[in-house]
């Protein structure tokens, strides 16, 4: 019998939550097939099978939080292969055989079990092979995100590429943090519901919450946040007007006065990417946590076409069935949190972001006219920047040109 341990994904976490299993006791499985999915606080990643043989026992049920290095899974291998596998030497980047599994590529390298990938470029198979190290977990992400393991340079030890190299070729790493996670939809079609805990009692933080704990403890960390607040007069809007295709429309807006306040920061190395592509994370509250669905490329849009877009990632967010593409590398948020309750807010920029607006609830304010005063529906706004590489008079020109443009009567 054969140990499987919960890899190290290469997040620097120590430890990730069962989603769910793809197999049961008893099973028969292939190298690479999917065995389980599990979430940290980057992605719901895909564990595969590092051997072919037939399940013995798995370690933890769906909801279970599972240490790094950690027994995961066990299997019954077939005779030849066990046979067949030659001594391993004990090398630091080989652990005996007892530990396989333990950290992202240390696997058993039988045949089948090989977690080099054999890449081939425009050559006959009979040439020889770049090997990319790699662990089929890895290359299972990198499939799904559409990278080229053999242009990632791995950071792992010996050249090992790890999930952080794939995530950081794919995009910003600090993208795939909590506000980014990805939601897979489970099995049975319905959300999957962690129990509350009984009154009084202590209770574990778990699958999005638990991810969101650790976002905002990057963003208490790393971002300079600085808040402006004011009100967008809607008296001059004409009947039926969509409020929150209305308010991305004056985001692109702002984004075009001050092209500062869309645009990625990295804080370690100093550097500002300002993005010509206006892609608005917007704050979905759901009952197991906060997602935040990205809407594409909001100023080259009409209005019924981005209507359509937020109504179906609303729904996709709250059945946790939104792809992982569209949970990744916004380039603005919003929070439109005014859609319950509260007029002024603090909202949290999320790095590598620098922006983020939060929308209050409408309310109809006495305001002073010529002549007397007038009753005006206002929408309360408030806006967040990252100070570090925002100046205060950037983002108040970003935010009254957004006033203008909510101001106007359609």
């Amino acid at each position: 019998m054969t140990t499987f341990n919960l890899p190290d994904l290469g997040e620097g976490l120590a430890e990730a939550e069962i989603v769910r299993w793809h197999v049961k006791v008893g099973d028969t499985v292939k190298v690479d097939q999917p065995m389980v999915a599990v979430e940290t606080a980057k992605a719901v990643v895909e564990v595969p099978s590092p051997h072919s043989g037939v399940i013995r026992a798995l370690h933890g049920g769906p909801g279970d939080i599972v240490a790094t290095g950690a027994p995961l899974v066990e299997f019954d291998l077939p005779a030849a292969a066990t046979s067949a596998r030659p001594a391993a030497p004990r090398t630091p980047e080989r652990p005996p055989a007892d530990d396989s599994g333990t950290v992202v590529g240390s696997m058993p390298t039988t045949n089948e079990e090989e977690f080099f990938e054999n890449a081939v470029a425009g050559v006959a198979s009979a040439a020889k092979r770049e090997r990319v190290r790699a662990a089929p977990a890895v290359r299972a992400l990198a499939k799904r995100l559409g990278v080229d393991l053999t242009r990632v340079a791995g950071s792992g030890r010996g050249g090992l590429i790890t999930v952080d190299d794939v995530m950081t070729t794919s995009g910003p790493a600090a993208l795939h943090t909590a506000a980014t996670v990805t939601a897979l939809k489970p099995a049975s079609g319905a959300a999957r519901a962690t129990p509350p805990a009984a009154a009084g009692e202590p209770e574990k933080l778990r699958g999005l919450r638990r991810a969101m704990a650790q976002s905002m403890s990057l963003a208490r960390d790393s971002v300079m946040n600085c808040t402006l607040f004011d009100d967008a007069d809607l008296h001059q809007w004409k009947k039926g007007q969509d409020i929150t295709t209305r308010v991305l429309r004056a985001i692109a807006v702002g984004a075009r006065a001050e092209p500062g306040l869309n645009a990625w920061f990295d804080g370690e190395a100093q550097t500002r990417r300002l993005l010509s592509r206006i892609d608005v994370g917007i704050a979905v509250d759901t009952p197991e946590g906060l997602l935040v669905p990205v809407i594409r490329d909001v100023g080259a849009r009409a209005p019924e076409e981005l209507r359509r877009d937020v109504d179906r990632l609303k729904r996709a967010a709250r059945d946790r069935s939104v792809a992982p593409e569209e949970l990744r590398e916004f380039s603005f948020m919003l929070s439109n949190f005014g859609m319950i309750a509260g007029r002024y807010a603090t909202p949290v920029v999320v790095p590598p972001a620098v922006a983020i607006l939060g929308a209050g609830r409408l309310s109809h304010d006495v305001i002073a006219v010529m002549g007397g005063i007038e009753a005006h529906l206002r929408m309360p706004l408030s806006l967040t920047f990252d100070h570090r590489c925002i100046t205060g008079g950037e983002a108040a020109r970003f935010l009254a040109a957004l006033l203008r443009d909510l101001e106007r009567d359609s």
